[in-house]
């Protein structure tokens, strides 16, 4: 019974000291060490220029009670920067230039207590800031429904390509949905969903520094789009073509707008072969083709999309003309060689939830927008997502301009 009290009495002792000590303002912490000497300054001191930026190197004075070092700098807008370093490294960075001047930098060693050396001081010149030669790669063509941009960030440099358009009242303002901020080398946006107007755009490069270029004005007039009617479909069945399985399905079911088995175009791998298999079409009309839409055929329950017959590599080409004894020749042009990803990335057969409804919704396939009017599609499987060559398609669509 005295052991039970004595626990009961240090318990209750325990939580009165918490609480007391919670109860005490903060103390404001000194540096744990009050040594007032100044530290020696760096030395022989390098610099190395780079785009809108500078690296400084230097010799770090033998000096146990140094800390850091720090460079102050003022930018090309009059704001003051600060860089630091530990006494682990030997360099800095200098960042944030817009121009090609000169520029003095402050460098100081500083002590654990807080104690500043006297300033050694170096002169910078950057090379020309990452956004101009962004600037200068910006590309814009019309495209169907909207209109593509491209631009190279050589030093993939966290950049924004905005995009100012006209608002209500007739002034230009940024559209966050049309602009880019990427740090990616290869930039590239695919705007749709434009009506076949005209659009003039005001575009310029800025970066995380606030520093920005001048302002390229652009006209865009999209390009006339929409889904190629389905009546018009008719299978064109070529020598070489792969053979639909024999258990119900058939090439017309690819274009019925019905979904499930067997409404499913689906080859045979053992008759087929072990080459890409191919199956072919008439649109029923000469077209402009602008993208095409593929939904999977779904395995299992609950549903695989990723999974077997499914196209993982394949190619699109397309034909006025196409030689009858199915050779895939000059007749047939190339209209797009694609790869669909799995969205999740998780292992084969484990489709999840975002997959589904990936696969659901279907894929769009950009074709290129060069390519002449074609009539007849081709349609040639490399790889499934079993590893084989045949192909399945639930359903498919096909954009353009027929007119």
């Amino acid at each position: 019974m005295k052991v039970k009290k004595f626990k009961i009495l240090t318990y209750i002792f325990v939580v009165a000291i918490i609480i007391i000590s919670c109860d005490e303002e903060l103390e404001f912490r000194e540096p744990t060490t009050t040594n007032g000497t100044v530290p020696q300054q760096v030395s022989e001191v390098t610099i190395e220029n780079l785009p809108g930026k500078a690296r400084i190197t230097y010799t770090l004075p033998d000096d146990s009670n140094l800390l850091y070092v720090k460079a102050t700098y003022t930018l090309s807008n009059g704001e003051v920067h600060e860089a630091k370093s530990s006494y682990f490294s030997d360099e800095l960075l200098i960042e944030g230039f817009a121009d090609t001047l000169a520029h003095e930098v402050e460098i100081v060693s500083v002590s654990r207590s807080e104690v500043a050396s006297e300033p050694v001081f170096a002169t910078i010149k950057p090379l020309e800031a990452p956004i101009w030669k962004v600037f200068r790669s910006i590309d814009i063509i019309d495209a169907f429904g909207g209109y593509n941009l491209s631009a190279n960030n050589e030093h993939e440099e966290d950049i924004s390509i905005l995009i100012l358009e006209r608002n209500e009242f007739n002034e230009f303002e940024v559209d966050h949905f049309k602009s880019i901020y990427s740090s990616l080398a290869d930039i590239s946006s695919k705007i749709r969903g434009l009506d076949t107007l005209s659009y003039e755009f005001k575009i310029f490069v800025k970066d995380k520094w606030g520093n920005t270029t001048d302002t390229l004005i652009k006209t865009v007039k999209p390009i006339f789009e929409t889904e190629l009617s389905k009546e018009n479909f008719e299978a064109f069945v070529l020598p070489g073509d792969a053979p639909q399985v024999t258990n119900g399905a058939r090439l017309e079911y690819a274009w019925d707008d019905r979904l499930g088995w067997p409404y499913t175009s689906f080859t045979y791998q053992t008759a087929g072969g072990p080459d890409p298999h191919m199956i072919t079409f008439d649109l029923g009309v000469t077209a402009k083709l602008s993208r095409f839409w593929y939904r999977p055929y779904p395995e299992l329950n609950p549903s695989q999309f990723f999974y077997l017959t499914t196209m993982k590599q394949f190619e699109v080409y397309g034909s006025t003309s196409p030689s009858l004894d199915g050779a895939l020749d000059d007749s047939w042009i190339l209209l797009g060689a694609f790869t669909l990803d799995k969205p999740s990335g998780s292992p084969y057969g484990q489709d999840t939830p975002e997959d589904r409804a990936a696969g659901e919704a279907g894929f769009n396939f950009e074709l290129d927008i060069t390519a002449p009017k074609v009539r007849y599609i081709r349609i040639r499987c490399l790889e499934n997502y079993a590893g084989g060559t045949a192909q399945s398609i639930n359903e498919l669509g096909i954009y353009g301009d027929p007119r």
